[in-house]
């Protein structure tokens, strides 16, 4: 039997990796994710990408967090904001002078994917509510774990209920097919520093310790088309 699980209430796009994202009312899904979606990332000489980790792919570049990005209806050229929200004029060299490295540029995704994991990630308000109350001194946003999708669950909705998903398909609207798999595993990420958010690492100590360092729904693209706010999210039987 379908179960309605909840609504949409916010999309995030990032596109440029490990930068803040842009508020969306609506976009179109591919195969790929969101269209735009950490599309872009920074890349350094060596080819390895700008992240909050170091990695055989990923280097840790500090500040990331602190810029954001926004393409509009346009996927052919980022828009990259400065810490105070400013658009840069030219973001390769801002990023040089930025990062104090002479080696980075904005590069277009091409051949390897720039998603750590999976294409989608939902994360459920219910969820997000169990975090604030563990840690109540610090600022819980969900701009901490960077879900494409923050889902408005009904009043009582369990936290973590996205762990019943797995195995799952759910439908947003009348188009979005997603097919959830596994959750994120968390990093130090989730407590960096960002506009508006200070630099709080007991939360992810609260999310180790209360659900194993894992948060969110990852998820594949089943089926495209466009998803909006307000659309609401039916899961298939499980």
């Amino acid at each position: 039997m379908a179960e309605i699980s909840g609504v949409v209430e916010r999309i995030w796009r990032y596109p440029v990796k490990s930068t803040g994202g842009e508020l969306l009312d609506a976009v179109e899904v591919d195969g790929r994710g969101l269209a735009g979606d950490r599309l872009y990332a920074v890349r350094d000489g060596s080819g390895r990408f700008g992240s909050g980790k170091n990695t055989r792919r990923f280097r840790r570049m500090d500040g990331l967090l602190r810029l954001s990005s926004r393409l509009g209806h346009r996927l052919d050229a980022p828009e990259l904001l400065d810490p105070l929200g400013s658009p840069v004029e030219d973001p390769d060299a801002f990023l040089r002078a930025y990062l104090e490295r002479e080696d980075v540029a904005l590069a277009r995704e091409d051949a390897v994917s720039h998603f750590d994991q999976l294409p989608v990630s939902v994360l459920t308000t219910a969820t997000l509510d169990r975090v604030r109350a563990e840690v109540p001194d610090a600022v819980v946003d969900e701009r901490r774990f960077r879900p494409n999708v923050l889902l408005r669950t009904p009043p009582g909705t369990p936290p973590f209920t996205e762990d019943g998903w797995f195995g799952r398909e759910g439908r947003f609207g009348d188009g979005v097919r997603l097919a959830f798999v596994r959750a994120s595993e968390r990093c130090a990420m989730v407590g960096a520093p960002q506009p508006g958010l200070p630099h709080a690492p007991e939360i992810l100590r609260a999310v180790a310790r209360g659900h194993d360092n894992r948060l969110d729904a990852l998820a594949t693209v089943v089926s495209p088309g466009r998803l909006r706010v307000g659309d609401p999210l039916v899961l298939t039987a499980g």
